[in-house]
């Protein structure tokens, strides 16, 4: 993990050293003196040698320190800590989506292959894997909210709401639940369906099309056979037997698959105005404001690195041939 860190963080290092986008000209603006230019460009240690510049990025990011955002003037870390449960809030909801419908369809399509169960669900698993996520979620707004009307238009609660709920974790609807306004909560829950639906319209394509690959392979495997000659139901077979082989592996998908969904949000959240660390990187990118492109993305990846390690402790839990 430690090699793994310090790879992201050289990799995010480079990537805003590489950008064509003047960080000093960013924070001073074009007017500013040739004078103040150098100032603030000796400040921000880009007058040293590329290694000495790596090793206090390294350092500042071990202290905390991700910088000062130039479009909220606040510091980075305080930013990302502020938009980051609402990204949590979205991605987490629909990977449970993905979890609740793709693994009771990849198994349907694998005990049906070959049938027409298995060639629908692999139909929708592959348009659902294939289709744009913008596009996805523009046609939603147009048919739900535009068009039929039964949806509420995007952001996280009405104009009315917001505000109006004390942000104790961040999260709009647990925040709400916990004072007592049952109102907003509701409010919060009807705006989070559409873009919650449409990322988890791809986390159920991606996890039914590998719990169908995992299903059929666990199928065909002797022990499968034996059980079902010793007169255990199909049921039995399929969900105590099989699903039990299939967790490990399964679990894996499952983890990459959140973090994928906390990673592409950036998209959804800027079609449907969702205020997360996905709309916060796309403004701040469009304001050259690379100190919080980079907060953030170093974010994205830690949280690519905390999740595998999560899965390979739990492999202990499911296997206890991993102890």
């Amino acid at each position: 993990m430690v090699f793994t860190v310090l790879g992201l963080l050289l990799v995010t290092f480079l990537i805003g050293r590489v950008v064509p986008i003047d960080p000093v000209l960013a924070m001073v603006g074009d007017r500013a003196s040739a004078e103040t230019y150098a100032r603030v460009r000796q400040e921000m240690g880009l007058d040293l040698p590329l290694w000495q510049q790596f090793l206090r990025y390294v350092w500042s990011v071990m202290q905390g320190d991700l910088g000062e955002s130039v479009l909220t003037s606040r510091p980075v870390l305080e930013d990302v800590a502020r938009v980051f449960p609402a990204t949590l809030e979205l991605a987490t909801c629909g990977v449970l989506l993905g979890v609740l419908l793709g693994v009771p369809a990849g198994v349907l399509a694998a005990v049906n292959r070959g049938r027409w169960p298995d060639h629908v669900i692999r139909l929708l698993g592959l348009l659902g894997h294939s289709v744009p996520i913008f596009w996805l979620g523009l046609m939603a707004l147009l048919l739900f909210y535009a068009r039929l009307d039964i949806a509420p238009g995007p952001g996280r609660v009405d104009v009315f709401y917001e505000g109006m709920v004390e942000p104790v974790t961040g999260i709009i609807t647990l925040d709400a639940l916990m004072a007592g306004e049952t109102d907003i909560f509701w409010n919060a829950l009807h705006h989070l369906v559409l873009p919650a639906g449409v990322l988890g319209l791809y986390s159920v394509a991606y996890i039914a099309r590998m719990t169908r690959s995992f299903m059929l392979d666990q199928l065909r495997q002797e022990y499968i056979t034996t059980a079902r000659v010793k007169g255990l139901s199909e049921s039995r077979v399929i969900w105590r037997h099989a699903m039990g082989n299939i967790a490990i592996p399964l679990l894996t998908v499952v983890a990459l698959s959140y973090a994928t969904l906390l990673e592409g949000s950036v998209l959804t959240e800027t079609v449907f105005a969702w205020p997360g660390l996905g709309l916060y990187i796309t403004n701040s990118l469009l304001s050259a404001d690379m100190n919080a492109v980079l907060g953030g993305t170093l974010l994205v990846g830690l949280v690519f690195i905390a999740l595998n390690l999560v899965t390979d402790l739990l492999y202990r839990l499911l296997d206890p041939r991993s102890r």
